[in-house]
Formats: C-alpha cells, structure tokens, sequence
C-alpha cells in the first residue's frame, strides 16, 4: 500500500478495532447470558414500583426550566476547556473574551435566582 491508501490504513485499522470492541460484549452477552424469561423481568421498569397513573399528562414546566439550565451551564463548561488550552496563544484578547462570555452567564444566572427559578416549591 502505497501513496494515499497508506495514510487512511491506520484509520481504517482504528475504525475496525472500535466496531470490534462495541459489538463483541453484546455478542458474548447474547451468546453466554441465561435465557429465563418471567413476567417480572418482562416488565417496564419505572421506579422500583409499578405504574399508577397515565404516562401521557403532562409535565410541570419546571422540569423544562431545570433541564434548559443544565444545558446552559454545561455548554459553558464545554466552551471553558478549549478556551483553557488555547489560553497561551490568545493571550489577552481571549482572556477579555471569555471574560465577557462568563460575565454574560453570571448574569443570566443572577437574573434566574431572582426570578425564583431556582426555587423548587
């Protein structure tokens, strides 16, 4: 192998021992697992006990709300680790920049707090 087909063989090698790894355990699982069905294995699990109400009403909105700040809050921990490495080579405009960005954030989440978004009741 020569010219191009060189430069993607060790890929093609990494792609091939990720699909081997991922689907060996469920094949040895499927293949060496006990196979004894009962109705309580069969069934739906939820919370340790069984349904008593109808899986369709509707939520509280603050369920959306708590799972909008999670998302929030945990992008801006995604945006801090490249910024974090690359620190060296921004220097001080990106110093100002995520400063800026955290700033924002902190006041979203000032505004939240005192709009009693927070507070469970």
């Amino acid at each position: 192998m020569t010219g191009y087909l060189s430069a993607y063989f060790s890929i093609l090698v990494f792609i091939g021992i990720g699909i081997v790894v991922g689907l060996v355990p469920i094949l040895a699982g499927h293949l060496i697992g006990k196979k004894k069905p009962n109705p309580i294995k069969d069934s739906a699990y939820e919370c340790g006990f069984p349904a008593f109400e109808n899986a369709r009403l509707p939520f509280d909105v603050r369920f959306y709300l708590v799972a909008i700040l999670f998302i929030l809050f945990d992008l801006e921990t995604a945006f801090l680790f490249p910024w974090a490495v690359t620190l060296r080579t921004t220097k001080i405009a990106g110093l100002v920049a995520m400063a800026i960005f955290v700033g924002v954030l902190v006041l979203g989440f000032i505004y939240e707090w005192r709009k009693g978004a927070l507070e469970w009741e």
